[in-house]
């Protein structure tokens, strides 16, 4: 007999959902296209985990305990900076919002889980309503799962489950991430450490920025924030090839072009310059908030990226994420008897709705702020009228 749910999507959302489900002995299964958990790829910075949304999701799955040991609380303090490398404000300073890499969190949900409870090489090829309205879930190894009481897509941004609830997908936002990194040996790790600290740093100037965060390797990701094409640095691109045998040719590429950071302040472009190796583009996407929402259909929900995918400007999308999660459990719980369960899924979906849309509403917002002309002016105003 199939477990009541499934689960499809193995990170850090599609894992607290899991995690909520064991302690309240709810029967499910993960499916992740990942081979193993030590094929996990090494992708995603660090997080910022909020009191009464992310860490409230993993209170009630008993893993406060374990979150504390890995949370950086000494990690909430931003820089803010412009592109003459002027330091301007800070923020951030005790908020209760600590720090974790998303593979810490993501193992420490993982090691709350049994092992058999996740089936790793599943990557999903299709989902579909077999004759009789059934959700069939088809895998690229030729196997397919169905009997479940409930399908939960956690597959993030380009789900393979939403089509059944929506024929909407995410759009280009208009801006990408460019992510470099600074490792502990690297001649320039004392400038940044002394820039940055154990925090992170922002610098803002004619719309675009450069983010610099500390891991919990004391190694620092950088982040090149840019207004482009859609596929400006996708492979195979007209201007230049990020891959890490071509690291340097990237590097003269962003310092040397009008309209990338060529005019910015050397302390900063060192930064730039001494990053290592390739980089990874990170096109970002929004789901246009207005198109949030769905005629609640049985069998099938959806949670996270691929319910209310955002930019990442406010940093609350795994937040959010992980918040989905227990807010669908708590609804499970409520509504367990008769027609319950698809009750409590069209209870979670408005609630889910009216988070999802408010949280891509206000990460375009902050994409305004950020990616304007005269920023940081704008953020700076806002971080000192609420510190007055």
């Amino acid at each position: 007999m199939a477990p009541t749910i499934a689960i499809i999507g193995g990170g850090p959302c599609g894992l607290t959902l899991a995690r909520l489900l064991e302690c309240n002995d709810i029967d499910y299964v993960v499916y992740e296209r990942n081979i193993s958990e030590n094929s996990l790829p090494g992708q995603g910075g660090s997080l910022d985990i909020h009191g009464t949304t992310g860490q409230e999701a993993l209170k009630r799955g008993g893993l406060s305990a374990e979150f504390e040991k890995l949370a950086r609380r000494d990690a909430t303090v931003a820089q803010v900076a412009d592109k003459t490398g002027k330091h301007l404000v800070k923020f951030g300073e005790g908020r209760d919002a600590p720090e974790i890499d998303r593979a810490q969190l993501r193992k420490l949900l993982l090691d709350s889980i049994p092992s058999h409870k996740i089936q790793w090489e599943k990557t999903v090829k299709q989902v579909e309503r077999d004759a009789k309205g059934n959700v069939v879930i088809h895998f690229a190894d030729g196997t397919n799962a169905t009997g479940f009481w409930l399908v939960v897509g956690a597959d993030g941004a380009w789900s393979k489950v939403r089509h059944l609830l929506t024929p909407e997908n995410p759009q280009y936002s208009g801006k990408s991430y460019i992510e470099g990194k600074i490792s502990p040996d690297n001649p320039y790790y004392d400038q940044v450490k002394a820039r940055v600290g154990h925090g992170s740093m922002l610098a803002f100037g004619s719309r675009k920025h450069l983010a610099v965060q500390q891991m919990s390797d004391a190694s620092y990701r950088i982040y090149l924030g840019v207004t482009v094409d859609e596929n400006a640095f996708a492979p195979g691109n007209p201007n230049v090839d990020l891959a890490a045998d071509n690291g340097a040719l990237a590097r003269q590429f962003f310092l040397s072009h009008p309209g990338y950071f060529a005019d910015w302040d050397d302390e900063l472009k060192g930064i730039i310059v001494n990053s290592e190796g390739g980089f990874r583009y990170w096109p970002l996407y929004h789901r246009a908030p207005d198109t949030l929402s769905w005629e609640h259909a049985p069998q099938v929900t959806l949670i996270g990226d691929a319910a209310h995918v955002s930019t990442p400007f406010v940093g609350e999308g795994v937040n959010c994420a992980m918040y989905d999660s227990l807010v669908l459990v708590e609804k499970i719980l409520e509504f367990e008897t008769g027609d319950g369960l698809d009750r409590a899924v069209a209870e979670y979906e408005k609630d889910m709705f009216k988070r999802g849309r408010d949280l891509i509403e206000r990460s375009m917002g902050s994409a305004e702020l950020l990616f304007a002309e005269d920023a940081p002016n704008g953020l700076v105003q806002i971080i000192q009228g609420s510190s007055e």
